[in-house]
């Protein structure tokens, strides 16, 4: 395959070709082993993002990404000499979207097994990563002996990709700061790669739609979990699709240590009931997934099993359960708050400038292998419908880093409304693929 260059890949992307499978090939493989220079791969992500690709080139593209590093097999693996009921869950990325943390410990405590290869933040989006590493100590790097030896005992792992398809871990940080996250064929075969890599029996895709997801209209996010379940299937993999509400931030909270408090909030059985409510219906769809029935997840809020599981998980990987309070986790030093200039009803809040302001208070990344602040983010005080009266407290914003709050709330600004009618309400749950 020597023939082929990088430029020459590039430039029949570039005038709407389509890629053979020699070149998706050749391109995964020389990007990851350093033959094809960052500035190459931003040029073809960028084309890609603009000229999309043939359902078979996302289905080559996600292959050579697989292939790129090794596959994990939990299949041997038992508890009480059962092989362990292996379901997974991945979101394509929302704002607030905080629900791997108190799902993972509800399917636990329902006799569910969870292994989650699991990713940091993606553009305007937080990552369930940099959210769990806001709580001291924890930590997704770990071993494949000790991810084997949790999903035996405890019933879960949440951990870095690290060697599961190492291409994709070096295209996924280009794509986060090249304006490229907002690519149909680029998402599918990120996340299936992933998924496929880890060594789950069964997947539930949560696919966003509205104006905080990734692509802009309910008929992309459709076609892209169409695709993502397709992938899975061709792969032997049971991939069911649920397409969600994202067109408001999910819950009263959006960051990281500020979405780990309102988890714990849904965990003690309380907590938002827009976050609940997605939390069990993504339970029941994994649960039913893995051939797991007679369990009621709402039990396990309500009983106090999953918070149990919770508190297992973080002590298996490190963290300090101690911490596991608002008043322990990290807050940002600084505050700002946004106060609602007349009275009347909250109208919708838009998840997108949302996201964008909580990016800019530092809970995101602008550079691959940036630090996230753990205690930047914000707290919705009036959810959209809530009556409003003049001058109360509507976003409480934090951050380290105070110069940040002038672009924070630039973004913010216009994202909300106070009107004199309350705004359409939508179904949070929108459809299912299978």
């Amino acid at each position: 395959m020597s023939h082929l260059d990088a430029p020459s890949v590039i430039r029949v992307k570039r005038d709407g070709g389509v890629l053979s499978n020699e070149a998706i090939d050749w391109v995964i493989d020389a990007y990851t082993h350093d033959r094809v220079a960052d500035a190459q791969m931003s040029a073809l992500l960028m084309a890609i993002f603009l000229r999309g690709m043939t359902t078979a080139e996302i289905a080559r593209w996600t292959a050579a990404m697989i292939d790129s590093g090794e596959r994990l097999d939990f299949t041997d693996l038992r508890r009480d000499g059962a092989p362990l009921a292996l379901v997974d869950k991945h979101s394509t990325g929302g704002v607030g979207d905080k629900i791997t943390i108190p799902l993972v410990p509800v399917v636990m405590a329902c006799g569910g097994a969870v292994p989650q290869a699991a990713g940091r933040g993606l553009g305007h989006t937080g990552g369930t990563l940099d959210k769990l590493e806001s709580i001291p100590g924890f930590t997704a790097e770990i071993t494949k002996t000790q991810i084997r030896q949790q999903l035996c005992d405890i019933g879960a792992a949440i951990f870095a990709a690290g060697e599961l398809a190492p291409a994709d871990r070096k295209i996924y940080a280009l794509r986060d700061v090249t304006g490229t996250t907002e690519s149909l064929p680029l998402i599918a075969s990120s996340v299936m790669s992933k998924k496929i890599a880890e060594g789950t029996r069964a997947l539930v895709l949560d696919c966003k739609v509205g104006s905080g997801a990734f692509l802009a209209t309910e008929a992309e996010s459709r076609e892209l979990a169409r695709t993502m379940v397709d992938l899975g299937t061709e792969h032997g993999l049971l991939t069911r699709a649920l397409l969600t509400d994202m067109s408001v931030p999910l819950g009263r909270t959006v960051g990281n240590a500020v979405e780990v408090v309102e988890s714990l909030e849904v965990l003690e059985g309380g907590g938002p009931e827009d976050v609940v409510e997605l939390t069990l219906a993504l339970a029941r769809e994994m649960l039913d997934a893995a051939g797991i029935d007679g369990v009621d997840p709402a039990q396990t809020l309500r009983d106090g099993s999953a918070m149990d599981r919770f508190r297992e998980l973080v002590a298996a990987q490190g963290g300090d359960v101690g911490s596991l309070t608002a008043e322990a986790l990290p807050l940002g030093a600084h505050k700002e708050t946004v106060t609602a200039p007349g009275g009347g009803t909250m109208g919708d809040i838009d998840a997108m400038a949302v996201g964008l302001a909580v990016w800019r208070l530092g809970a995101g990344r602008s550079e691959p292998g940036q630090r996230v602040q753990f205690g930047a983010g914000m707290r919705i005080h009036r959810r959209p419908g809530e009556p409003v009266a003049a001058g109360e407290p509507l976003f409480t914003l934090y951050t380290d880093t105070p110069d940040r709050f002038a672009p924070a709330l630039g973004e913010l600004d216009g994202g909300w409304s106070v009107g004199a009618e309350p705004p359409t309400t939508r179904p949070l749950v929108i459809d299912r693929i299978m």
